[in-house]
């Protein structure tokens, strides 16, 4: 395959994976939070993954996945959501909107963070 035909690939299985999500994903995540991700240019190019309710991003379509970014977290007990740094760790802030909170999550993503890419270890 050529690069131009992995890049059509890779974006062919992310807009795949938003399409299930932003159709309901069988219940695994609500489905406003995943609007707030995709109104998001650069997320809108990322593999989006669910886990528990919270909507988290890789930057390659295949196992092991490629954390970016960040991912927000269902709102807490004091009404905000919280968005946490890639795999969960540390506490990149809170927010009282969804999209407040994903703006946060792009403002993290690593300048050179693009398109998602085809596979998993070794791609990127």
């Amino acid at each position: 395959m050529t690069g131009d035909a992995d890049a059509r690939s890779a974006a062919d299985i992310v807009a795949e994976e938003w399409r299930f999500l932003l159709g309901g994903g069988h219940g695994l995540v609500d489905t406003e939070t995943v609007r707030g991700a995709y109104a998001q240019p650069r997320l809108r190019q990322l593999f989006p993954l669910v886990s528990h309710g919270v909507v988290y991003f890789s930057g390659r379509t295949g196992m092991p996945v490629a954390h970016v970014g960040g991912q927000v977290q269902p709102r807490g007990g004091d009404g905000r959501f919280r968005v946490r740094g890639p795999k969960g760790v540390g506490i990149l802030g809170s927010a009282e909107t969804l999209e407040e909170a994903f703006a946060l999550v792009v403002a993290n993503l690593p300048e050179e963070c693009g398109p998602a890419v085809l596979g998993g270890a070794g791609r990127l």
